[in-house]
């Protein structure tokens, strides 16, 4: 064999390991304690009304194309629709090798500028989401113990759509956690049994976000004391108007192609916190 070929061969070779080079660096800098687990995604809308509704029903599917994407399994846990249009909230667990650390980067108030399609004058608007993201923690976990009689249990129908089916049976749950005032519900459509399991997941993430919280002394992120969603304190901005662009405040990257980002692309913008943060 020549030198040429040789050497196009040895290019060739190189060139399909450098995507798994640079996978396996990116998932060296996840060496938190929960980052190879599996993650509780949440979306609040903010301050904007309506456009905020449709700003978190936005990234609902940001979210999802990018778990898609990346491999992962997504399951809507919870949802409370808008009165127009889009959400006021969603719950998600995203289950995957890393799923928690690729999304705690995700964690914060997330603000849009666009020409508002709900604007009889299509007037520039700005909008606001809150996104929580939580750890997963295992049924048989020690880290979270909870008393069955601490736990209020309230069955009823769902309100979201689903058809005759979910207005005939009572399958949605509603757990509240008396010790904590912290309330969680679950009205997929699936049986009573399935949406009580998937509520206790949700509420031992909540549990475990509150003793993390109480060991690194964070106040602020204990229930009823959450970020507010609205204006300045926003982490990213998505701008569609006047001009297109995604940018992080906390590590200053930034991407022009908006639309790209909202269809799911987000790894540059993971990988530039986890290189800051690590």
């Amino acid at each position: 064999m020549d030198d040429e070929s040789l050497r196009t061969e040895l290019e060739a070779e190189l060139g399909g390991l450098e995507p798994e080079l640079e996978k396996r660096a990116f998932t060296a800098m996840l060496s938190g304690k929960y980052d190879e687990g599996d993650a509780i995604l949440a979306i609040h809308a903010g301050a904007g009304g309506t456009d905020s509704q449709d700003w978190a029903d936005m990234l609902e599917r940001m979210f999802l194309r990018w778990a898609e994407t990346q491999g992962f399994k997504s399951e809507i846990i919870d949802m409370t629709e808008g009165e127009e249009a889009g959400i006021k909230s969603v719950t998600i667990a995203i289950s995957g090798r890393y799923a928690f650390g690729y999304l705690r980067s995700e964690k914060g108030v997330h603000r849009l500028v666009r020409l508002s399609p709900f604007d009889a004058a299509h007037r520039r608007h700005t909008s606001f989401a809150l996104v929580e993201v939580l750890p997963q923690v295992a049924m048989d976990s020690q880290e979270v113990q909870i008393d069955p009689n601490d736990i209020k249990i309230d069955v009823f129908r769902s309100s979201g759509a689903g058809g005759q089916n979910v207005q005939k049976n009572s399958t949605a749950i509603r757990l509240t956690h008396l010790p904590s005032g912290i309330v969680v519900t679950c009205q997929n459509e699936r049986s009573q049994m399935q949406n009580k399991e998937a509520a206790m997941t949700v509420l031992r993430a909540r549990l475990l976000q509150i003793q993390l919280a109480k060991q690194d002394a964070e106040i602020a992120v204990l229930k009823g004391d959450y970020t507010k969603a609205e204006w300045g304190s926003q982490f990213r901005s998505y701008v569609l108007h006047p001009y297109q662009m995604v940018k992080d405040h906390r590590t200053d990257f930034e991407v022009g192609n908006a639309q790209s980002v909202l269809d799911g692309n987000l790894i540059g913008f993971m990988e530039a916190y986890l290189r800051q943060t690590k």
